[in-house]
């Protein structure tokens, strides 16, 4: 014997070699329907179908009926072995030769015992020829081992097979068009049967899944240590390593024998090398339903010699190993009001591929005092694969009450379940309790795992904060949240109620929730503090389209909030695009009225990226988005406000601060904050609506600060024209001023010169000799705008310190620059403004630079200078003196005296035009420039 196995993987693919011009991928797959054999079996007075028992045990009674048809034109003959090892042949009286044409069989069947020792139990269909009984006989005894794997061999591929169609079964169910449950459903049938689907079909397109998910491949089952351990699986034995190599070869069936069969059960074909003169042994398939074994066979019989005889491994004989059931989800709660509950369990794959769990129970382990919500201390379930678990069974016939696990066992087939004592009168337990499941393996009871569960709807409903979720929802984009409750388990569905719109939210029943407050579903933010306290104000329009929450465990909150673990949410309300009030339906199983928990949502609140404060400023900067939500900001009770722009035209209204950037300033009478250098600073800036957001950083050194103490302006040209403020500076003079640093003024610093929006810039250095220091806080600068801004430059320039580090101090006031025009000439005509055609001639250069022209200070009935004005002389109304005023177009808002001397025109040649725009230049003749009038330069 030990010769022979040795020999067994070149016996079995030399026979794979002989047997492929038979089409051997054909040979791979049992899908030959052969006969049928009623087996039911008896222990202790109590009688059980074949699919129900898991296991054979010396002493019990097996019932065998042939179902052969009544036209049955070849006579089988069914006989009956039991094996007790590969070294120990059995005895002769441990075969049975039933002939399944006699009359008695066909109608009565006949009945076998299993003797002591036994430990595998064989059936063999032969065809009638002469010597059968004794061929097979000798057979069996001269080579046991063969027929003991064989059997092995035979039971774990049913087990395979009954998983696998399991399978194929359910996913039929699922509507190949919907890649979410057909990969969500796999995924739970993969579990409770453990299998492992080939994960490459998911990678395929939508239409291609399924069939992909469905059809033969090289997909391979993952190790089943219940199903091994119950069929004394070789996998340790010395065929082992074959079995791991053979199994990955096309000739063994890989890839055709299914679609997600690892373990060789071609293996079996090496019973097909084993020859008498008569007979060639064929493997076969038992599928139990009930009390019929439904063989299949992978090779049609001959009834050629040699003839063929099928080979039916029974139940192995054996103690019996009850399924090792666990939670699929070691935190999750069940809702016992939930008419579909579902209880992940897994760990048992035989459990939901097999009938051999019957009469399961949830039986509920109430506290004293309490009664069950349906009156039933015990919940009948049934094992559902496709939804990943138990599910509470709907009809459970002959249900008895169970006996405790290790007892002796009194199971029957007809006892009535026995009628509950009354619980009328006894309240439901409100906080979580846990159940048990119990049942039959077999003949023999089991307890299974004991899971947490929710009797009764959860109340006091709030929105809970905590460092990993935001304190408020954001309209239109998805937010993230968590609520809890005294028990979310019973979560039926949630409606979005804006208005006399609804909005369902989809609830996912398959999230992996923790202890007893998890639910399946979504809600908005975090203000409530309980749903009864909750004042809903108007509600904000939502589209009515469907809202999606995906639903997560979240971490139990820290002492010392409530023992309970929230619910992790992700919201989606894009279709709730405008802030407003919101308010929450939560409708629970059990529950007639839903529960209400109202809340409100905000628009984007400003994202604040940096705070930049200086120490003893009075000024804070923010960098960031939507800056212009910000109220105030406060560092240690000092108040900031936003400092808003200077509008460019005093008749326009200040533009708002930009969203990117932000200057605060101190509020009214408050006084700067008292840091030290690096100091780390918290501070709060409240939003409009209300809200806050923190903020933080490390306080900077002092700013550079400078103060302007005194100026003096070199005008290289006189003009007739006065300027009436110190702070102007004609373009084309040079301005001197003398600066003072707060703080010692570094040799690498800078003076930063710019007009109001910054288009004209330039830097003063003592590197480049526009700055001169007269002490190190004393500084004297030097410009030329003309040379350094170009003939365009006019309007307020201003003026700021910048450090070697690019910091810069705040801006301070320098000058307005004008461009001046050139007035040469002024002739007038008459004596007063009364006299008929009284007017004057203006002369001189760029006259497009003046604004207007008035004969008083009043600046009554001035003359305004048209917009585009090009010629050299300009007709304006008579003036009573050679001094007169104008306004400048760079800076209207002042009045310049000018004083020019006033010369007589020259006798007439035309008539004279009072109105400047009806002036031609043609008109007077031209007149001597004037001399002009010194002005003392202004003192330093």
């Amino acid at each position: 014997m030990a010769k022979l196995l040795s020999r067994l993987p070149a016996l079995l693919l030399l026979f794979l070699c002989l047997s492929s011009a038979q089409n051997a991928s054909a040979d791979a797959r049992f899908d030959l329907a052969g006969p049928k054999i009623d087996v039911r079996v008896t222990r202790n007075g109590v009688t059980l179908p074949i699919a129900l028992v898991p296991n054979l045990q010396p002493g019990d009674q097996i019932w065998l009926h042939p179902d052969l048809p009544t036209t049955q034109s070849v006579h089988y003959l069914l006989i009956a072995v039991f094996l007790r090892g590969t070294t120990n042949p059995p005895p002769d009286n441990w075969f049975v030769r039933i002939e399944t044409w006699n009359k008695k069989v066909r109608e009565e069947g006949a009945f076998i015992t299993v003797p002591d020792e036994a430990q595998q139990a064989v059936l063999f269909l032969a065809p009638e020829t002469g010597g059968d009984f004794s061929t097979l006989r000798s057979a069996v005894k001269g080579r046991p081992g063969i027929f003991v794997r064989a059997s092995q061999d035979l039971t774990e591929a049913g087990f395979e097979q009954a998983r696998i169609e399991k399978y194929l079964a359910e996913m039929k169910q699922v509507a190949p068009g919907d890649p979410a449950a057909l990969t969500e459903h796999s995924n739970l049938l993969a579990r409770t049967l453990n299998l492992k689907p080939n994960p490459e079909c998911f990678k395929r397109p939508i239409d291609q899944q399924f069939n992909c998910l469905t059809q033969t491949g090289n997909q391979s089952l993952l190790d089943d240590g219940h199903g091994q351990t119950v069929v004394a699986s070789l996998s340790n034995g010395p065929g082992s390593d074959f079995i791991n190599q053979a199994s990955y070869t096309q000739l063994a069936g890989a890839g055709t024998y299914s679609a997600y069969v690892g373990a060789v059960v071609d293996l079996i074909r090496l019973t097909s090398s084993l020859h008498t003169a008569q007979y060639q042994y064929i493997p076969a398939i038992a599928f139990p339903d009930q009390s019929s074994l439904n063989l299949r066979l992978n090779t049609p019989p001959s009834f050629h010699n040699p003839k063929s005889v099928i080979v039916i491994g029974l139940p192995a004989v054996q103690k019996s190993t009850l399924p090792p059931l666990r939670p699929a989800e070691p935190n999750h709660t069940s809702c016992l009001l939930d008419p579909k509950m579902v209880l992940p369990i897994d760990g048992a794959p035989l459990v939901f591929s097999t009938s051999f769990a019957h009469q399961m129970v949830l039986h509920l382990n109430l506290p004293a005092g309490t009664a069950a919500p349906n009156g039933q201390p015990d919940v009948p379930l049934s094992p559902d694969a496709f939804q990943g678990g138990l599910t509470i069974s709907q009809s459970t016939p002959g249900r008895r009450e169970l006996p405790d696990a290790g007892t002796a066992p009194t199971p029957t087939r007809s006892d009535a379940p026995q009628p509950p004592k009354s619980t009328a009168s006894l309240p439901v337990p409100t906080q979580p309790i846990t159940g048990t499941v119990k049942g039959l393996w077999g003949f023999d009871s089991f307890i299974g795992p004991t899971l947490v569960l929710q009797a009764t709807p959860g109340g006091n409903w709030h929105i809970v904060r905590s460092p990993s979720t935001p304190e408020n929802l954001i309209a239109g984009q998805p937010n993230h949240l968590q609520i809890a409750s005294s028990g979310t388990a019973c979560i039926q569905s949630m409606q979005l109620e804006p208005g006399d719109q609804k909005i369902d939210w989809k609830v996912d029943e398959k999230a992996d929730l923790p202890d007893h407050s998890e639910a399946h579903a979504a809600t908005p933010t975090p203000e409530t503090p309980s749903a009864k306290d909750v004042a809903v104000p108007p509600r904000a329009p939502v589209d009515s389209k469907p809202v999606t929450a995906e639903v997560k465990p979240a971490q139990p909150l820290p002492p010392p909030q409530p023992a309970v673990h929230p619910v992790d949410l992700t919201l989606n309300l894009q279709h709730a695009a405008t802030p407003g009030s919101i308010q929450l339906a939560i409708q629970q199983f059990g529950q007639v009225k839903a529960d209400q928990l109202g809340t409100k949502t905000f628009s984007e609140p400003a994202k604040i990226e940096a705070m930049q404060f200086h120490n003893g400023d009075s000024t804070v900067q923010l960098t960031g988005h939507g800056l212009d939500e910000v109220k105030q900001l406060t560092i240690k009770d000092a108040i900031f406000i936003p400092q808003a722009p200077a509008a460019a035209d005093p008749d326009q209204p200040a533009p708002k601060p930009t969203s990117a950037a932000l200057t605060l300033e101190l509020a009214k009478d408050a006084k700067s904050p008292q840091v030290k250098n690096g100091e780390h600073l918290s501070a709060q800036v409240q939003l409009q609506d209300g809200r806050t957001v923190d903020v933080s950083t490390d306080a900077l050194p002092p700013r550079p600060a400078v103060s302007i103490l005194s100026r003096r302006i070199t005008q290289a040209t006189p003009s007739p024209i006065q300027l009436s403020s110190p702070d102007e500076v004609p373009l084309g003079s040079q301005l001197v001023f003398f600066l003072k640093s707060k703080a010692k003024f570094d040799r690498s610093e800078q003076i930063e010169i710019s007009n109001a929006d910054a288009t004209l810039q330039t830097k003063l250095s003592i590197k480049e000799n526009s700055l001169v220091l007269q002490d190190s806080h004393t500084i004297l600068a030097t410009l030329d705008p003309l040379k350094t801004f170009g003939p365009s430059s006019f309007g307020p320039f201003r003026i700021r310190a910048v450090a070697q580090d690019g910091t810069v101090g705040d801006w301070l006031p320098l000058a307005t620059i004008v461009r001046l025009p050139t007035l040469s000439q002024l002739q007038c005509t008459g004596t007063h403004s009364q006299e008929p055609n009284a007017s004057c001639l203006l002369t001189g250069q760029s006259l497009y630079l003046i604004d207007s022209i008035a004969d008083s200070i009043a600046f009554t009935d001035p003359t305004t200078v048209p917009e585009g004005f090009v010629d050299t002389t300009l007709a304006i109304p008579h003036l009573t003196s050679p001094t007169f005023y104008l306004r400048l177009r760079d800076d209207p808002t002042a009045i310049q005296q000018v004083t020019l001397a006033m010369t007589p025109p020259p006798a007439p040649a035309h008539p004279t035009t009072t109105h400047a725009s009806a002036v031609h230049p043609a008109a007077l003749p031209p007149a001597t420039q004037p001399a002009p009038t010194p002005q003392p330069a202004p003192q330093p």
